[in-house]
């Protein structure tokens, strides 16, 4: 029988400087706003690499550049906003990256983040190591956790 104990390791990514509106919030949410967003991953496995590792971090450049192009810079909207086409106009004008989902908060985003990146995990380790949850943090006072069970 083997072990059920898991190793893990923390990955994270700070400083994606990005805008989001909360188009239902009856207060000041409602209204464009931008945070530099950061995520944290955790893996987990039962057996490490040869070298001693739960994730080799050296293979995430493809979730670096996946997490820049949705948070660098951008402006996020819900899939429903009642002004997305008005941000598309602008959008085709130059005055912003829209990347549209349909719950641009803390957790949505964790929550769409992780859905992302599991299975590649998965994917690229072969199945030897699981995303066992994703932080998404707005500034250094607000977090959500995205964590299935």
């Amino acid at each position: 029988m083997s072990d059920p104990s898991w190793f893990r390791s923390t990955k994270t990514y700070r400083n994606l400087p990005c805008a989001h509106r909360r188009w239902r919030h009856d207060g000041h949410c409602a209204h464009v706003h931008g945070y530099s967003r950061s995520f944290t991953f955790v893996f987990r496995c039962q057996e490490r690499t040869e070298n001693g590792f739960v994730m080799d971090f050296g293979k995430l450049k493809p979730v670096k550049a996946w997490l820049e192009e949705h948070y660098d810079h951008t402006l996020l909207l819900d899939a429903d906003d009642p002004l997305l086409s008005k941000f598309r106009d602008l959008e085709s004008q130059g005055a912003c990256k829209l990347v549209v989902y349909d719950d641009v908060g803390m957790e949505g985003s964790a929550r769409f983040v992780f859905d992302f990146v599991a299975p590649w995990v998965v994917k690229n380790t072969d199945g030897r190591v699981q995303l066992e949850s994703v932080e998404c943090r707005e500034n250094d006072k607000n977090s959500a956790i995205y964590r299935p069970d």
